[in-house]
């Protein structure tokens, strides 16, 4: 390879929280970068800010859990700023419930955008990397994967995330594609906001108890997750593959 590989990023669910935080940092540290998210006007708005303080973004809608248009979402951004050279799965949703009123659609649609959608997504953007000789992936996974009362449907996504990357580290290597996973704790997102709101309690009482319960006793912001990923992209991770790294604020929080 006889020039360098396109700085061009995609995060998924980029239009608010985890997703937004990490393409806001991949774009500071030289990316262009594809916002994509079902929120449309989430991701262009996240876009905006980004070509606002001088970075290169466009913000698209996407399902990534349908064929079309993942593969759509990764050729658009391929057409309007580069191939893809780094892969962020990080759209994800919800729909916990204890097993036994947990619903054929509630197990469907969580593994239909974690699982599917992660498997659509780099199936569609690998040949982008591959061809330039570099690329990275990185899953959003989550401690959740450990076993977590009410999600089977999302411990169950989230574990089988982590089996998808060691897989993907294995099968791509050879072409100079890292795959790695991130497994966040307690992040103070809109997604834990709406999980307070559900039970029935205080999003910050919600956040002061989950911080009793965490060695540095915080809990994690959007950003501290988007700091992981930054070193996971960059040239200094190329020995780094097939990784779970647990951003939790201690071994298990």
């Amino acid at each position: 390879m006889t020039e360098s590989p396109s700085r061009v990023a995609i995060v998924t669910g980029a239009g608010r929280g985890i997703g937004a935080a990490i393409a806001t940092r991949l774009a500071a540290d030289g990316f262009a970068v594809g916002l994509l998210d079902l929120d449309e006007a989430g991701a262009k708005a996240g876009a905006e800010a980004i070509v606002a303080s001088g970075g290169k973004a466009i913000g698209a809608s996407a399902d990534v859990s349908d064929a079309e248009s993942a593969e759509a979402a990764v050729a658009t951004v391929a057409e309007q700023l580069g191939a893809p050279t780094v892969l962020i799965n990080n759209a994800g949703i919800t729909r916990d419930n204890m097993l036994f009123k947990m619903s054929d659609n509630d197990w469907d649609s969580v593994m239909g955008v974690h699982l599917r959608g992660a498997f659509l997504m780099s199936r569609a953007a690998q040949k982008h990397m591959t061809e330039q000789g570099w690329g990275r992936i990185v899953n959003l996974s989550s401690v959740s994967a450990l076993g977590n009362r009410g999600q089977a449907n999302y411990s169950t996504a989230k574990a089988g995330l982590q089996g998808f990357t060691k897989t993907l580290a294995i099968e791509l290597g050879k072409f100079g594609v890292t795959a790695n996973a991130i497994a966040p704790g307690f992040i103070a997102t809109d997604m834990t906001a709406a999980t307070a709101e559900r039970m029935g309690i205080s999003f910050d009482d919600m956040k002061k108890a989950a911080a009793q319960e965490i060695p540095v006793r915080r809990v994690g912001q959007p950003e501290d997750i988007a700091n992981v990923t930054s070193f996971l992209v960059s040239d200094e991770a190329s020995f780094v593959s097939g990784q779970v790294i647990y951003v939790a604020g201690g071994p298990r929080a």
